[in-house]
């Protein structure tokens, strides 16, 4: 049986994290809620729910996503699989055996849900969002021989292969930089097929005219800063 942690970014999440934690699989040995400057319940609604908190005043979902890192590395008990997810209730946290099986069953190293058209609910993408994610893979097809589909939240990657990464981004592209630095170390990978819904209150980046364009040049800073190495 695999030692399982997850690990939930949140900014004002209020309405949406008790949900959240109540729909992960009772196989996971801790659920962390990284409170990313929230300003209001999120922190007492996930305690009450029974997640870890801590708080990460930085704004950046990457800064969050460190904060967890760094408080699974001072545990005694490190887990072998470390799952991310977000805390607005747009995926589907029972969905996470799913995610987590192919690690597990098959020894692949990383996994991403992804969030393929069939299986989302309308509206619950913008067409920012849609033509980013085509855009970003493509490019990672066409320079990497990736086989990429999408940039997902939702994604398990061993624990070891985690800290190998040395993931360093602090804001909209960690999501980019952890799928690059997957494919550059030669990881194996696998995507599964995942439901997504609208999520519960405003985007913080899709949201946003701002967080949509500072997220896009992120993702293609990235890509092809990793295409001249």
């Amino acid at each position: 049986m695999s030692n399982i942690k997850v690990i939930i970014p949140a900014y004002n999440e209020e309405a949406s994290i008790p949900l959240v934690i109540k729909a992960i699989p009772n196989l996971v040995d801790e659920i962390i809620v990284v409170s990313n400057n929230s300003t209001d319940n999120t922190e007492i609604n996930a305690k009450n729910a029974g997640a870890t908190v801590l708080v990460e005043n930085q704004k950046g979902y990457g800064f969050a996503c460190l904060k967890g890192m760094n408080y699974i590395s001072q545990q005694k008990n490190k887990p072998d699989i470390v799952v991310f997810l977000d805390g607005d209730y747009s995926d589907y946290p029972e969905e996470l055996t799913k995610i987590t099986q192919p690690i597990i069953e098959e020894n692949v190293d990383f996994v991403i849900g992804a969030r393929v058209k069939k299986l989302r609910e309308e509206g619950s993408m913008t067409k920012p969002q849609i033509f980013g994610n085509w855009l970003a893979t493509s490019l990672m097809k066409l320079i990497f021989n990736s086989t990429f589909t999408d940039l997902g939240p939702f994604r398990a990657i061993k624990y070891n292969k985690l800290l190998g990464l040395n993931m360093e981004d602090k804001t909209y592209g960690w999501t980019v930089e952890m799928q690059l630095k997957v494919l550059k170390q030669k990881l194996t990978y696998r995507e599964i097929p995942v439901n997504y819904r609208n999520r519960i209150g405003v985007s913080k980046v899709s949201g946003t005219i701002k967080g949509a364009i500072f997220a896009g040049v992120k993702i293609l800073t990235w890509i092809f800063k990793y295409s001249f190495k």
